[in-house]
């Protein structure tokens, strides 16, 4: 307890000491705050003057910053240039670090804008910066040398070469010091490529050779990272007597740091050299600093991991198969190097270390520096991964680097992992059609636990799907499970589970918009039942807003995909129910996100029909910031309308404004409904005919997608109407196999003819395209147009009972329809009217399925064998299919009729106006018919 009491005392005693939120105690007195106040009647440069002659260090400062705005007046161009820049000149002698930084800026940028003259700058400016750059604060020496830098590539060759070359060349001799030569390096490389080829060979030149023989090791480097733009001024054949060299020097140079140099200078020199010099300098001379580099395993090993991949593609041309091959192989080793020393590191390692503790901690040091350049190596060669790939070539790619590709894959450091599924996608486009040869390790990377890697994947799953649906595999998961993507889609959905373990909202996010393409690999079912369920998931559960936002977007961008209707209705109201509806309130708020995106990925007369009214609801709501956050949306609402179609729902936006500027409350609601107002005002809401005018020029991207929504439903109904014809198809077959199979074995007595070709009772005439269709028993062709006089009771029917037929006394003796044969479109024309309706109801019939002949009026009365009960067609639009219960209601309802019904016909659907045959009610009726 003691421990604990003290623990807390001190605690307590350091927040005190911090005092997070009292005021400092350092404020300014009166005499300071007197010496920083400036007579506001002073002019600009008046003021300037004053603040550089008596101000404090910041007033200085910030005079310096507005130099360029100074002289860009042009009133007072001359002034300044009269009294505050020699004025800055001179305070800049004695200024410290920060006011030598934002004088050096300040210069570049007078220059940048032109606001001084090029004769000008140099006396004055230019003078300043190269006295500069000889400070012995580094960090002031290095800002005013990159002002040098810059200002080079802005002035006229004339200048460099009066005002910079003799000072350049005067700071690269050996009595200077290091500093300067330093300077004098990057200075000679900057101003070489502004010169003749003569002027460099005569001038630079010299001093180039002499700094590249120093006698300190960063000066021969600086020098040597700057010889490729010598090269380039002087040229091919300069370059080859005097610059190679001294490179060939450097890369043997005892110093690791310019045998690195050298090697980044081969290979940035490589496009400006020949083949001739390429094959017989500078290959043997790669080799030779490559099979070091693996035996000296010192620094210069990472950089020709890092340079192997442009050095072979630079000189891809020159070599020869057996050099490729060396290539190829000398990169594959650089790919494993380190992995067994390391097995073997762990066996016989720690019992040396255990017995000499002295030299246990250096031990470790030196092992540990050893495994990080390893590991660099590696990791340095995954990234060259592709370049390798182009090197080698696609063809070669399974028995040259297939197998090291795995190696690296499952390479037991994350960092080399990470690297090569960053660049996976460049692999898949470099292999083409042979993609799927690393299908396995897409997906074991895929499966790795740590989230870098991960993260390097995820990034780029978009590119590398759309590689595998591009070369060859054409197809969706669902259509064949076999596929490419058959693995490669469930682990990418898989690691979902160890990406929102961690913490880390930006890659959850990425996850979540990734998730969008798979529109392109999955059928709909699959994106309805795998990834849909994924995304609504996290768009409830997630933490961060972005996360939220991002499935939201992906939620709403795959349901566009799906294509039945059912399944995308039940996803907007759910996203209403949950959301909209919602019990918490972020989850509301984030229903007015859900809103936005609908709006951009949506029509708007979707948007209109589907979600406008439930977000306006929003206006009621009790939390404030659910109705500040509806405020900043509504102007996106009036840009939807046009009028005067959406009159009604310009009104109830006009009631919704109304109500919050007249009873809000809360003062940021109001300041944002005020805001709102202001730009609803602004905005002008299109009529309908103006709107047809000018629509290809405002509105193309919503009749877009207004289209392609129109073209979902269209095939949904398609989709729908095949499969219909499908089943009835179907059911029609199994009827005749039924048929003929009881009529095989009962005889032909019991058999059921059909109509004859010619025959009256079927659909006469010589038109070939008529169909045959048989009357029910109690009308006649010659009743065709004729009303149906509402039948008695002494005829032994009534309104919702099966009619016997008059020649047999026998309720299986009407004839049946034929369905098969009966064409849906002259089905739709024939006009079914119940007949327990109005008397003057009508049943009519298409006078074009059939024109009877005077001699047909005794037709329908022929005897015809006895049709199967469950055959039977029932016409009667409301059967009481149950004997004492109450007719059950029509799928579709039909309105009372009028006196006029028999002038407008109603489509009569099998669902509606015929119920289906075989119905189980008939065997009742027909009984309660016996009795």
């Amino acid at each position: 307890m003691g421990s604990l009491d003290a623990t807390s005392t001190s605690l307590a005693e350091d927040l005190q000491d911090l005092q997070l939120d009292r005021p400092a105690k350092g404020l300014k007195s009166v005499e300071e705050l007197e010496k920083l106040t400036v007579d506001e009647h002073l002019s600009d440069i008046e003021r300037s003057v004053y603040l550089l002659s008596s101000g404090q260090e910041v007033q200085r400062i910030s005079v310096i910053h507005n130099l360029p705005d100074l002289l860009r007046d042009t009133e007072s161009h001359d002034e300044c240039m009269r009294r505050v820049v020699p004025k800055v000149r001179e305070v800049l002698h004695l200024a410290q670090t920060e006011m030598q930084v934002a004088a050096s800026s300040a210069f570049l940028q007078i220059l940048q804008k032109n606001l001084v003259p090029v004769q000008n700058y140099s006396q004055t400016f230019l003078q300043t910066i190269l006295n500069s750059v000889d400070s012995k604060d580094p960090d002031v020496a290095s800002a005013w040398l990159d002002t040098l830098l810059d200002v080079i590539d802005l002035l006229p060759k004339e200048v460099i070469k009066k005002e910079i070359l003799g000072s350049a060349i005067a700071k690269g001799q050996l009595a200077q010091s290091v500093q300067s030569r330093l300077a004098c390096c990057r200075i000679l490389g900057k101003i070489s490529t502004k010169f003749e080829p003569f002027v460099i060979k005569k001038e630079i030149l010299p001093v180039v050779q002499s700094l590249c023989q120093d006698v300190d090791y960063e000066v021969r480097g600086c020098m040597c990272r700057q010889l490729d733009c010598v090269a380039r001024g002087m040229g091919l054949e300069a370059t080859k007597s005097a610059i190679l060299p001294e490179l060939v020097e450097l890369t043997n140079d005892e110093e690791c740091h310019v045998r690195i140099a050298g090697l980044e200078t081969v290979v940035n020199i490589l496009s400006l050299l020949d083949a001739e010099t390429c094959g017989t300098t500078i290959i043997p001379l790669v080799c030779k600093i490559c099979q070091q580099a693996v035996q000296a395993e010192d620094a210069t090993l990472p950089v020709v991991a890092t340079q192997l991949g442009k050095l072979c593609h630079g000189i891809s041309d020159n070599l020869t198969d057996e050099q490729r091959q060396w290539f190829i192989d000398f990169y594959k080793k650089l790919c494993h190097v380190g992995l067994e020393k390391n097995k073997a590191s762990s066996r016989v390692t720690t019992p040396l270390i255990d017995k000499d503790r002295g030299s246990k901690e250096s031990d470790l040091t030196d092992i540990f520096e050893l495994e990080d350049k390893l590991v660099e190596c590696r990791k340095n060669s995954a990234y060259n991964f592709p370049a390798m790939v182009l090197f080698c070539g696609a063809k070669q790619f399974k028995p040259e680097l297939h197998l090291t590709f795995t190696h690296l894959c499952k390479d037991p450091h994350f960092l080399v992992r990470k690297t090569i599924s960053s660049g996976f996608h460049e692999v898949c486009k470099l292999l083409g059609n042979n993609a799927n040869l690393i299908q396995s390790d897409l997906v074991a990377l895929l499966k790795d636990e740590s989230i870098e890697v991960l993260r390097g994947v995820i990034s780029t799953i978009p590119a590398i799907l759309d590689c595998y649906m591009s070369s060859g595999s054409n197809h969706t998961v669902s259509e064949s499970k076999s596929g490419p993507l058959s693995d490669i889609i469930p682990a990418f959905l898989a690691s979902e589970n160890a990406i929102f373990t961690s913490h880390n909202w930006r890659l959850q996010e990425e996850l979540m918009r990734n998730l969008s393409c798979l529109s392109r690999c999955y059928s709909s079912e699959s994106l309805y039942n795998k990834v849909i369920p994924i995304l609504r998931q996290k768009l409830v559960k997630a933490r961060a807003l972005p996360v939220k936002v991002a499935a939201a977007h992906s939620l709403l961008k795959l349901t566009r995909k799906v294509k039945k209707r059912e399944q995308r209705e039940e996803i907007y109201h759910g996203l209403i129910h949950d959301f909209c509806h919602a019990r918490k309130c972020y989850l509301r708020n984030v229903f007015i996100d859900i809103c936005r995106i609908v709006i951009e990925l949506y029509s708007k007369k979707f948007f209109k029909e589907t979600f406008y009214e439930y977000l306006l609801e929003l206006h009621t709501d009790s939390v404030p910031n659910i109705r500040l956050s509806l405020c900043s949306i509504l102007p996106d609402l009036k840009r939807l309308l046009i009028l005067p179609t959406d009159r009604g729902l310009l009104q109830q936006l006009d009631a919704c404004v109304r109500k919050l500027l007249v009873s809000e409350k809360d003062r940021d609601v109001s300041d944002g409904i005020q805001s709102a107002v202001e730009e609803l005002d602004k905005i002008h809401i299109p009529m309908q005919s103006m709107t047809r005018r000018n629509f290809f020029e405002q509105d193309l991207d919503d009749q877009k997608k207004e289209e392609e929504e129109k073209l979902l439903l269209d095939n949904e109904e398609k989709e729908l109407k095949k499969e219909e014809e499908a089943a009835e198809k179907k059911k029609g077959d199994k009827r005749n196999l039924v048929s003929a199979k009881k009529g095989s074995e009962n005889g032909s007595s019991s058999r059921i003819p059909g109509p004859r070709k010619g025959s009256r009772a079927g659909l006469s005439g010589s038109n070939s395209t008529t169909k045959k269709f048989l009357y029910p028993s109690h009308i006649t062709p010659e009743d065709d147009n004729k009303p149906v006089a509402p039948l008695t009771k002494g005829a032994g029917t009534s309104n919702n009972k099966l009619v016997k037929s008059k020649s047999i006394n026998c309720i299986s003796q009407i004839p049946r329809r034929d369905f098969e044969e009966l064409d849906s479109k002259e089905v739709s024309k024939t006009k079914i009217v119940p007949p327990g309706k109005a008397p003057g109801n009508k049943v009519q019939v298409n006078s074009n399925i059939c024109k009877p002949s005077s001699g047909d009026s005794n037709i329908n009365k022929k005897r015809v064998s006895s049709p199967k009960l469950s055959r039977l067609p029932l016409y009667n639009s409301n059967p009481n299919l149950h004997h004492g219960r109450p007719a059950s209601p029509s799928l579709i309802p039909i309105k009372a009729s009028t006196t006029s019904t028999t002038n407008k016909p109603s489509k009569t659907t099998r669902g509606s106006g015929i119920p289906a045959p075989g119905s189980a009610g008939t065997r009742g009726d027909s009984k309660s018919k016996r009795q």
